[in-house]
């Protein structure tokens, strides 16, 4: 299985005021201005703090390397990138498990509908960021990945997180087992692995919530 790709050269910034006064020129003024705003996004401070931890990057796509852009449109593109691990947890009936919704530290509940998935590190084997998922958002130690799972894809869309910033996910998903979960069809697992986030007064997931539903490969 691959590593999460470091990105060569990355874009730092100092401070998130630095990197406001980077971004406002790129983006829509409105859609800077609704991040940690609007519930279920995510602040400045936050993007900041991924980029600081390498957990996300930004690419900014001159109009030539621009491939989502109309012929007649030669704006300029900036992406957020983030390489991401997901995990296709199935119990003893087939279920699989998803994270139905969060309880975010301002009180705001975001809805995913989706299954395991963790921000790698640069340089970070998959295994480790799959190990590194069960233990800090289910709180268990021991996960298998069922061999011969290992795939990869790429996908741009529209960020939940912050609006107006696209994304591009590399998502290494993996089926795994994971012993010692609960057999009823929903619970709750408090998040162990934002303490950082915390400290920082960024805004940080409290609690997950999971349930059991039908196998559907459209879940991801």
């Amino acid at each position: 299985m691959k590593r999460a790709a470091s990105p060569t050269p990355p874009i730092a910034f100092s401070s998130p005021e630095a990197l406001l006064d980077w971004i406002r020129p790129r983006l829509p003024a409105d859609a800077i201005a609704s991040w940690g705003a609007t519930p279920g996004t995510k602040s400045l401070r936050n993007l900041w703090l991924e980029i600081c931890k390498g957990e996300a990057s930004l690419l900014f796509l001159p109009p030539s390397q621009n491939e989502t852009k109309d012929e007649e449109d030669d704006a300029s593109t900036l992406l957020r990138v983030v390489n991401v691990a997901t995990l296709r947890i199935r119990n003893p009936r087939g279920a699989v498990l998803v994270e139905s919704h969060q309880l975010l530290s301002d009180g705001a509940v975001r809805y995913r509908h989706r299954i395991l998935s963790e921000k790698m590190m640069p340089g970070e084997p998959v295994e480790e960021a799959v190990a590194r998922a069960v233990r800090e958002e289910l709180g268990k130690a021991a996960v298998r990945i069922l061999p011969g799972s290992y795939l990869m894809r790429v996908e741009e869309k529209a960020s939940v997180s912050y609006p107006g910033l696209p994304a591009r996910y590399v998502v290494h998903s993996v089926d795994a087992e994971v012993d010692g979960l609960p057999e009823e069809e929903e619970f709750s697992t408090e998040e162990t692995g934002e303490e950082f986030e915390a400290t920082e007064k960024a805004i940080f997931v409290r609690r997950h919530f999971w349930k059991w539903v039908a196998d559907d490969p459209n879940i991801q």
